[in-house]
């Protein structure tokens, strides 16, 4: 169980659910707008090109996006189940100051921390 008041919960899940709703405009609007060429529309190879790469560039995105997104959907789980605000690997809160800055983290600061140290050494292997 947390620290967190009903009402720290409630607008934590209130931010979480904005953070979600813009995430899901944000990929209509790429679908709509980013994803589609007129068909009166004559393209050279270098415009070719270069269409080809922004729409691989907005799909690397919305799949940053899509990882993001479920992170909010744990979250917002969590907050049903009581279990919001506890890191994953230790189980001990996670700060009210890193909640507010990241409402989706799942690690505490010390627990991140770590796993980013441990990231760092793979990557330079």
């Amino acid at each position: 169980m947390t620290d967190l008041t009903k009402q720290q919960l409630d607008d934590f899940a209130q931010l979480l659910q904005d953070k979600r709703n813009h995430l899901i405009g944000e990929a209509k609007r790429t679908l709509d707008n980013d994803m589609v060429i007129p068909s009166d529309e004559r393209m050279d190879e270098v415009d070719q090109a270069s269409s080809e790469y922004m729409q691989a560039f907005s799909f690397r995105l919305r799949g940053r996006e899509r990882f993001l997104m479920g992170k909010i959907e744990k979250a917002l789980r969590k907050i049903d189940e009581g279990e919001y605000g506890l890191c994953e690997e230790c189980d001990e809160p996670i700060s009210l100051k890193r909640l507010q800055a990241r409402p989706e983290a799942q690690l505490c600061i010390q627990c991140k921390e770590a796993q980013e140290k441990e990231e760092a050494v793979y990557a330079d292997d």
